[in-house]
């Protein structure tokens, strides 16, 4: 790196001045890097940060995220995350999804395409919400044949072998639009 590396521990900035940000916490006197990286100070929002040059994109409290359901279990999905508010990402990180309170079969399958609301980051993990009603299943093929499926009301039937399934849609299931995020 260059001459003007920050590590972590080195002081970036007094908390009087500015407040901590991305990859920085706040020591009680002064912010601190958590992170090795370059100095990065936001003087009109007075935040402090360090900027790695791999760093991974991680979801906050708020942030709608799209992903493929890694896994189902009997009360909750995880979800690899591909899109955080619109924008691709290549950390491919995981959340969990409690799906318990939904009466449905099948909330969603493995490999079906969700749309979720961060909610909290607990113990190392992010939690995520699908209760809402844009948030759930955006894509989906049949489980039967694998062939494409429409929306009949809150179910799904396939066009090739007319299985019909239950899944937790969203209100934007079938609208491709959310595959031109990556534009």
């Amino acid at each position: 790196m260059s001459e003007n590396a920050i590590f972590p521990g080195d002081k970036i900035a007094s908390i009087e001045e500015y407040e901590a940000g991305y990859n920085t916490f706040d020591d009680g006197d002064m912010v601190r890097a958590a992170t090795i990286g370059k100095k990065d100070i936001d003087g009109s929002a007075r935040i402090a940060n360090v900027r790695h040059p791999k760093m991974l994109s991680i979801p906050r409290v708020g942030d709608v995220v799209i992903g493929s359901v890694a896994a189902v279990m009997s009360s909750m999905i995880a979800v690899t995350i591909e899109f955080i508010n619109g924008n691709p990402t290549a950390a491919k990180v995981e959340c969990v999804c409690p799906i318990r309170s939904i009466r449905k079969k099948n909330v969603a399958l493995v490999g079906d395409i969700v749309a979720l609301k961060i909610v909290n980051h607990l113990n190392g993990t992010i939690h995520a919400t699908i209760m809402e009603p844009e948030f759930g299943v955006l894509f989906t093929k049949c489980r039967k044949c694998g062939k494409r499926v429409v929306q009949m009301r809150d179910a799904i039937k396939c066009t090739e072998c007319s299985w019909i399934d239950e899944r937790k849609l969203s209100t934007n299931f079938g609208n491709g639009d959310f595959v031109n995020l990556r534009g």
